[in-house]
C-alpha cells in the first residue's frame, strides 16, 4: 500500500477501471475509459511509512479499553525478500505493559 497514494488511485479510477501499469515514472493508465464517478470517494488506506504505521497501530491497540495493560504488544514488518519479521522499535516502545 505504499507504492501509490490515494490521490493517484483516485485519478486512475476516474480515468479507467482497467488495471494500471507501473513504469519508471510511477503508475499510468493503460485502459480506455470510462472510469468511475465514485473515484473521488475511494479511500485505499495507503501508507507512506510502514514503520510509523505499525507504531501507530500498536499505540491504538495499547490504548483500547478492553486490552489489558499488563500484556506487552509488539509490532513487526514482514520482509518479503527474506521471509523474516523485522521488529519496529517504536512499536515495541508503544506497546510496553503498564507498570501496575
Amino acid at each position: 500500500m505504499e507504492f501509490f497514494t490515494d490521490e493517484v488511485m483516485r485519478d486512475l479510477l476516474a480515468r479507467s477501471l482497467d488495471t494500471a501499469e507501473l513504469g519508471p515514472d510511477g503508475f499510468h493508465d493503460v485502459g480506455r475509459g470510462p472510469g468511475s464517478s465514485e473515484a473521488p470517494y475511494v479511500d485505499r488506506l495507503t501508507i507512506t511509512d510502514n514503520a510509523q504505521s505499525v507504531a501507530e497501530d500498536v499505540a491504538r491497540i495499547r490504548s483500547h479499553p478492553p486490552v489489558p495493560g499488563r500484556i506487552p504488544i509488539y509490532g513487526y514488518l514482514y520482509d518479503v525478500a527474506t521471509g523474516r519479521l523485522v521488529e519496529v522499535p517504536e512499536a515495541t516502545k508503544a506497546g510496553l505493559p503498564s507498570p501496575d
